[in-house]
């Protein structure tokens, strides 16, 4: 495991003590490259291992309803660990201090943490890594996101998935192998020796309460069978490992055939829908990219899945990664700043308040179905949220604003929000990211533009508004000219 680790601290020799893995990204046993190193360590250091989580602080960050989809998966995640002689702890709070302080207490000989391309995480194991250097105990950062490590594939921001390609490809079979399952550890925690650890609480209320705030009911996690308000509920899996396995069966065998020619429908939902899951950690790219690989699907369907499973997605972590502001409009390239201070004061059609775009009361039945769509089932077609995030910009007083807003909605109601596709996508559809320069247009500039007509010629929107904006909404559209 140590071609996807990096040091993260300038010791680098571990100490007689215990490790511990910080699991901040990856929240899984089978198929983590971050777990299987601290492992390794345990058993050739002939210590214990021991797996941390720290729920931070902030209600905002992870989301509600990410916050719930987490928890969901912790007492699997944590059966899991103690069968393989490896307890878990939850912890609660700023996760630099409590980390800090857990190491000091149990005499942490080295730690282990996941990779995170989005600036708090990063900063986080900065802060981290300069408090246990001062102790001599190393950390190692592990990347078990990407199926090629990022800071391998290349060592700047890449401009487009055409300059990202050939270098992820270069290095690609190097990393396309199964990874081993974990193995029982040999030597157990011993509470008298090493300290007790704090006991996993995985009551979402409770630990909410216990941080002093209460869960908002507006935006409560997505219920297990919910749908758009317009159609038949249909089940939707809980966070955990296992349910992440079996939607990713579910996608392979039966699904994944006839993806190339489906995908870009919002109608048929040909994605693997799968976001959610990846987000979380409890699916990791390598298992999926492997299995989709290996299937009997057609290749064209395979090759068009794993573009956008491999090369865009690992596009999006090299853009967080290597650009600071990666949630701001100085991600934007030159020409794409200059054209959208240059369309500054356009006249806009209309203009909406982040409260009104959050309840969905635009003008536009379709972009109020992609967002109901998103408040209900917690994620938007990725066509769909193409389309959302650009008329945002066209209905905002300003680009910033309009960054600000689609932001805040995708992260707020989004299960696969706060991630790099995120950032990355709300980038491409604002800024011009991954973008060249397309025909001016009022507002955009030179900025890609969207529009419903474009959305009708493609699939059938008016089906899409009925499913998630009701019967009303959809003869509102299809009486609509643009």
């Amino acid at each position: 495991m140590f071609d996807r680790a990096r040091p993260a601290t300038h010791c680098q020799n571990p100490g007689p003590g215990p490790v511990l893995h910080w699991m901040r990204r990856e929240f899984r046993v089978q198929w983590n490259p971050g777990l299987l190193l601290a492992r390794n360590l345990a058993r050739n250091s002939n210590q214990p291992l021991a797996v941390v989580i720290c729920l931070p602080s902030s209600p905002d960050r992870p989301s509600t309803r990410q916050r719930e989809f987490l928890v969901q998966g912790l007492p699997e995640l944590e059966h899991r660990l103690r069968a393989l002689g490896i307890p878990l702890a939850l912890l609660h709070g700023d996760p630099v201090r409590e980390l800090a302080s857990l190491v000091r207490t149990v005499r942490v000989g080295a730690v282990t943490t996941d990779f995170d391309s989005l600036r708090p995480g990063r900063t986080d194991l900065a802060a981290l890594a300069r408090e246990l250097d001062a102790l001599s105990v190393p950390v190692w950062e592990v990347d078990g996101r990407n199926i090629v490590p990022c800071w391998l594939t290349s060592d700047k921001k890449e401009y487009m998935a055409r300059t990202i390609r050939p270098k992820i490809h270069r290095r690609l079979q190097e990393f396309m192998d199964d990874l081993p399952a974990p193995a029982p550890l040999e030597r157990p925690w011993d509470p008298a020796q090493h300290g007790a650890l704090p006991e996993a609480d995985h009551n979402l209320t409770r630990t909410w309460a216990r941080q002093g705030f209460s869960i908002p009911a507006a935006i409560w996690p997505v219920a297990q069978d919910q749908a758009g308000p317009h159609e038949r509920a249909t089940p939707w899996p809980a966070g955990g490992e296992s349910a992440g396995e079996k939607r990713l069966r579910r996608f392979v065998q039966r699904e994944l055939p006839g993806y190339a020619t489906r995908r870009n429908d919002p109608v048929q939902d040909a994605s693997s829908r799968l976001s959610p899951w990846l987000h979380h950690g409890f699916v990791f790219a390598l298992h999926l990219a492997l299995e989709a690989a290996r299937s009997a699907a057609p290749q064209e369907d395979k090759d068009d899945f794993l573009e956008e499973l491999i090369v865009r997605r690992e596009l999006s972590d090299n853009f967080c990664f290597y650009e600071p502001e990666y949630d701001s409009l100085g991600a934007g390239a030159d020409w794409a700043r200059a054209t959208l201070d240059k369309h500054r004061q356009d006249p806009r059609y209309a203009l909406y308040t982040l409260e009104e775009f959050e309840a969905a009361q635009t003008h536009q039945p379709l972009w109020n179905a992609a967002q109901l769509q998103l408040r209900t089932q917690g994620v938007i077609h990725g066509y769909m949220r193409m389309y959302w995030a650009k008329k945002i910009l066209e209905w905002s007083p300003s680009p910033e604003e309009a960054l600000h807003i689609a932001i805040t909605l995708n992260d707020r109601w989004g299960l696969d929000g706060m991630d790099a596709n995120g950032y990355t996508g709300v980038a491409w559809s604002i800024c011009g990211v991954h973008d060249r320069g397309w025909k001016e247009r009022p507002v955009y500039g030179n900025i890609r533009y969207m529009n419903a007509n474009g959305a009708r010629r493609k699939f059938d929107a008016a089906e899409y508004v009925r499913r998630h904006a009701g019967v009303e909404q959809a003869r509102l559209f299809a009486a609509m000219k643009k």
